[in-house]
């Protein structure tokens, strides 16, 4: 294997590695009005993510940083092509992280619930916008022999990016649901089952139809195939799981793999390209014709070798010590007679 692929899977592996984490904070940060009614529950859903969400984050940062400096090429050409839509991502993602930090400094009504409207309304965004993106680089953009982007901001928004989009959205949401229902208890543990299984089915439906797609689009070999399969099967699992055995979280394990088995998918059927020129495909970027000299690939591949398994190692360690479920308030009488699951029933 060269170390252009080798750079190209760990490319995948950063963005994988982002949705995987941050894909159940989006979730969260978009469902905590509906599982939460008033402020304490809707706090509840929150500080399940509070220790962890920019940390999550931060694999954005090195997914970019990574394709800056293995495939400038490829770098330079998909961000400027994105560059309305960037502004837009960067947007949602600055109101989420105000939105986390501002919404309690306050004790009105009013204050708490602006705050909670833009933090549904960023984490709705984000997980959309990037879907559209990494689906633009499967289904192609209008790109020159120089590498340039001679389309417009229409031209970003294809058939098939609007559905890796959607696709990515609704895999958010339900793994936020089933995060939730291993996260914390009470009401909100409650709503959060509630959620999450109508939200695991419509996820099911959307990835089926992007495996169909993404077939089709991409002319899969074998490794494609196998690819789009495990996200299938994720999300055929996760619908039964979150029926069958809420909370226990084998349905969160099976939203994990939908969501990192589709981004997976979008760069394994991509490969050997890393974005499709729809002018020319003589123009496309390939793993081979956009990246850096081999020197500078040897570099990075010593210095990833020593940081990725320390920030993966602290990383992990930070889950561990943020186990343990957030308590929130008791289930209601009548939620308790229907005789809900409940792991935890304590006060909060």
């Amino acid at each position: 294997m060269t170390l252009p692929t080798v750079w190209f899977v760990v490319v995948a592996f950063f963005w994988t590695g982002f949705f995987v984490l941050e894909g159940f904070d989006f979730g969260v940060g978009a469902l905590h009005t509906f599982v939460g009614r008033t402020n304490v529950e809707r706090r509840v859903a929150i500080n399940t993510i509070g220790p962890v969400w920019d940390g999550n984050v931060v694999w954005l940062v090195v997914a970019g940083a990574a394709m800056f400096g293995a495939f400038p090429g490829w770098y330079a050409t998909w961000f400027s092509s994105l560059n309305l839509a960037l502004w837009l991502v960067l947007a949602a993602l600055i109101v989420r992280g105000v939105s986390i930090e501002f919404r309690g400094k306050f004790d009105t009504d009013r204050w708490r619930s602006s705050w909670s409207a833009t933090l549904t309304l960023g984490s709705l965004l984000a997980p959309l916008l990037f879907g559209v993106g990494l689906g633009d680089l499967l289904a192609g953009l209008p790109i020159d022999d120089a590498g340039t982007f001679t389309g417009s901001f229409l031209d970003l928004l294809t058939p098939y990016g609007l559905w890796v989009g959607l696709t990515l959205l609704a895999l958010c949401l339900s793994h936020g649901a089933s995060f939730l229902s291993v996260r914390c208890t009470g009401v909100v543990y409650d709503r959060a089952v509630r959620f999450g299984r109508p939200l695991a089915l419509v996820s099911a439906v959307l990835v089926v139809g992007f495996a169909i797609w993404t077939f089709v689009t991409a002319d899969s070999g074998i490794g494609g195939m196998v690819a789009l399969a495990v996200p299938v099967v994720a999300a055929i699992f996760g619908v039964v799981l979150t029926g069958s055995k809420p909370g226990t979280g084998r349905a969160f394990t099976a939203s994990t793999v939908a969501v990192g088995g589709t981004v997976a998918a979008v760069f394994a059927n991509l490969y050997p390209a890393v974005l499709v020129s729809t002018s020319d495909p003589a123009y496309t970027l390939t793993v081979q014709n956009s990246a850096s000299s081999n020197y500078a690939l040897k570099v990075m591949t010593i210095a990833a070798a020593v940081l990725v398994p320390l920030v993966l190692a602290y990383q992990g360690w930070t889950y561990y010590v943020f186990r343990a479920r957030v308590r929130g308030p008791r289930r209601s009488p009548a939620t308790a007679q229907a005789g809900r699951a409940d792991p935890d029933n304590a006060e909060g």
